[in-house]
């Protein structure tokens, strides 16, 4: 089974994590299916590659509560409830409620 997960990366004291498709067996830090996102907590900011995420949902992958939380904010389910979606906004980039 596939999960869409955190990956801990960057330095002590400055963590930014990698969002990730990883199997459920894998270690936090293993090796991963495909990069789909990034979230900075300490910026604020995140990006996601939205066709990756999308393609992972429709084969059955499922978020983990704090990835839910951080697509959830973003307002991919939003796109999702149709289940039709733009494909040219491949990267959405997010910062403090606003999109740039």
């Amino acid at each position: 089974m596939v999960k869409l997960r955190l990956k801990r990366c960057g330095r002590k004291q400055r963590a930014i994590y990698r969002i990730v498709a990883i199997d459920v067996r894998s270690r936090r830090d293993g090796r991963a299916l495909c990069k789909v996102g990034l979230y900075d907590p300490i910026n604020n900011q995140t990006s996601l590659n939205l066709a990756a995420i999308f393609h992972f949902i429709e084969k059955g992958a499922e978020p983990t509560r704090t990835v839910y939380n951080i697509l959830k904010k973003a307002k991919i389910f939003q796109e999702l409830s149709g289940f039709f979606f733009n494909p040219n906004p491949l990267f959405l980039f997010y910062e403090q409620g606003s999109y740039k």
